[in-house]
């Protein structure tokens, strides 16, 4: 019998997704939906693949760059950063809403939560589109019956807005 995984695993088209391998070429992010089961909640939201970071450089590779830089003949000031790409937390994510994050943190068990993606998203912006595409057809924002926690769309739509109708 194989080990059962002790958090929530990904899933797309009933296919388990461990690795970016698993997902189209090419991919940015997705766009998801959490549910933690025992309390019913929903969260929809997007993810990206990898971060761009700036890594502080130690004294080594400093004096690698200003003797590659010497050698190059270029002058001026050696940059003390340097940007890195790393792959996300995407496999561990749960969702920014404070909400999932505390519940996520009290109760990662993978038989309590189903984490579904909904759509792969080749660049940022067409990942903010099917975001947003997805939180207004599962009209997020208006319905007082639904079990979505998601508060605002883009930052500009709210659920206040919506006053008595939620």
């Amino acid at each position: 019998m194989k080990n059962m995984p002790t958090t929530a695993t990904w899933m797309y088209r009933e296919r388990v997704i461990t690795s970016i391998k698993d997902m189209p070429q090419g991919t940015y992010g997705f766009v998801y939906e959490v549910w933690h089961k025992p309390t019913d909640i929903k969260y929809i939201g997007k993810k990206v693949l990898y971060f761009e970071r700036n890594k502080k450089l130690g004294k080594k590779a400093l004096e690698i760059l200003k003797e590659e830089r010497a050698e190059q003949g270029l002058r001026g000031r050696v940059p003390l950063k340097q940007k890195v790409i790393i792959e996300s937390d995407w496999k561990d994510y749960y969702g920014s809403q404070k909400e999932i994050i505390a519940l996520s943190k009290k109760d990662n068990a993978g038989e309590n939560w189903q984490k579904k993606i909904l759509e792969f998203a080749p660049n940022k912006k067409l990942l903010t589109y099917y975001e947003t595409k997805y939180l207004f057809n599962s009209e997020v924002l208006e319905n007082s019956h639904n079990a979505y926690i998601n508060d605002n769309i883009l930052g500009k739509f709210f659920t206040r807005d919506f006053g008595d109708t939620k």
